[in-house]
């Protein structure tokens, strides 16, 4: 080992059309991870949102008690383990998700409005317009320190064109990043697209061109980079050899998963092509969340969205006993039975979600684990789908925020919160700093607020900005 040998942080191991980032390694200290010229001191942190479709059941969601001792219900059980790493947020609301003189089109507005906290003009034609998304609104800022700006990931073909929910256009359902007013940024759906993008050459010929010749010899991405690896690996310490060669094992595992999908899909008849898209959600939408870690761990972007499915969606989970439609099931009347399978739902993605923390707090980085370093946002724009409700909507923020977040609380804002004021205090977080955006009002403190007691009695969270008080 080269005991005085340094690697910048933006490192790339290098072969025939292929760059692989690396993690953050003890040779890229002092060099920041910890410091961007320009950007205040301290850890790099990374944004995320989750979106899941159609509310939830929200007497299996939300905790009966405030504060740090709050008992986890059903639904969020999957996550019990990381509940020192979570702030479960109730009182928020996206108010521009209502029909406010629109009628009808909730599924429409939930999913356009998530990020935006905009309200989506109703058209189905070209005309669309609704507003800059928080997360493209980080990109814009501090975008340009990592390789991309941002990563739109969507476990839903996406749909630009057409009517989709009472006369507003499928960009809205389809999308919940948007660039600007009237570009939405459209997610890709295909796990090896992602790959590919993630690991190509510079140039998506470059790309194509080596991707054509690894399939020709049966060749993994990392095959064209190891012996840079193995130069590489001779001037490391121990700590950061096993680290670096953690992080290829875990590169190949994903790749092979990928072509396994890609290998079951060619074996069947009614498929032209074969890609990389599992047909079941669970690997699928497991595919996405690892990529996300990826890029996250190799500092290939900060940014990130994940449309588990698109509000409206009636996939059936027969998995977990339920063929119903999902959508079908959320206006459930308030049968018992429908209920429940709405529940069982909401719980299957929140075990795909502990799934996605998991990974992220494996990963060692610094004094910490990448979790410590991210803010993501899981949720939806929906709370009960049988009332299409837009307030006391179902969020969690998990990720301690590079140690600017008290996490482990149940906390409970004022009703009608726009849920718009906790991502203006996420962009403070992400040093992209941004006075108002959609209906905010003020910036959420993250960090007060009742420590115990009842809902119903406890102190409650008054957001900063000029609300009116309601009468």
């Amino acid at each position: 080992m080269n005991k005085s040998w340094h690697l910048p942080r933006r490192t790339f191991l290098r072969g025939l059309g292929t760059l692989v980032a690396l993690p953050a390694l003890e040779a890229m200290l002092p060099a920041p991870l910890l410091a961007v010229p320009g950007v205040p001191a301290g850890p790099v942190k990374r944004l995320a949102f989750v979106y899941i479709p159609n509310g939830a059941n929200m007497a299996d969601w939300t905790p009966k008690t405030l504060g740090r001792d709050y008992e986890m219900p059903a639904i969020l059980q999957p996550v019990k383990d990381f509940k020192s790493d979570l702030l479960v947020l109730s009182g928020l609301a996206h108010t521009k998700a209502r029909g406010n003189g629109d009628g009808p089109g909730d599924h429409a507005r939930a999913n356009a409005t998530f990020l935006t906290a905009c309200q989506a003009r109703k058209t189905a034609g070209a005309d669309i317009k609704v507003g800059i998304s928080v997360d493209q609104i980080a990109a814009q800022k501090i975008g340009g320190l990592t390789r991309f700006p941002s990563l739109e990931l969507s476990c839903d073909r996406a749909r630009n064109a057409g009517a989709c929910d009472s006369g507003y256009s499928c960009a809205y359902q389809y999308n919940l990043a948007w660039r600007s007013e009237s570009m939405p940024m459209t997610p890709e759906v295909d796990p090896r697209l992602v790959f590919e993008r993630l690991f190509a050459g510079r140039t998506a010929s470059e790309s194509a061109e080596a991707r054509a010749k690894r399939q020709n010899y049966q060749k993994s991405v990392l095959d064209f980079v190891m012996e840079d690896a193995r130069r590489m690996k001779s001037n490391l310490g121990h700590t950061d050899q096993r680290k670096l060669d953690e992080y290829l094992t875990s590169v190949r595992e994903l790749e092979q998963r990928i072509e396994k999908t890609e290998r079951f899909a060619a074996s069947q008849p009614d498929l032209k092509a074969p890609t990389g898209i599992p047909k079941d959600f669970e690997p699928h939408v497991r595919m996405m969340y690892d990529l996300m870690t990826v890029a996250f761990q190799t500092d290939t972007t900060r940014i990130a969205t994940l449309l588990a499915a698109h509000d409206g969606s009636n996939r059936p989970y027969p998995s977990i006993g339920v063929p119903e439609g999902h959508h079908d099931l959320s206006h459930h009347g308030r049968e018992e039975a429908k209920m429940a399978k709405i529940a069982k739902i909401n719980t299957l993605h929140m075990q795909q979600f502990a799934y996605f923390l998991n990974k992220l707090k494996s990963v060692k980085e610094g004094d910490g684990t990448l979790l410590d370093n991210c803010m993501i946002v899981y949720g939806s724009g929906i709370a009960d789908g049988n009332a299409h409700a837009h307030h006391d909507l179902p969020l969690i923020l998990a990720g301690h925020g590079g140690g600017t977040i008290q996490t482990g609380r149940h906390v409970e804002f004022e009703k009608e919160t726009p849920a718009a004021n906790l991502f203006l205090a996420l962009l403070d977080r992400m040093n992209a700093p941004t006075a108002r955006m959609g209906d905010s009002t003020g910036k959420l403190d993250l960090n007060s607020g009742p420590t115990s007691g009842p809902c119903q009695a406890a102190e409650r969270i008054v957001t900063g900005g000029d609300r009116k008080k309601k009468k």
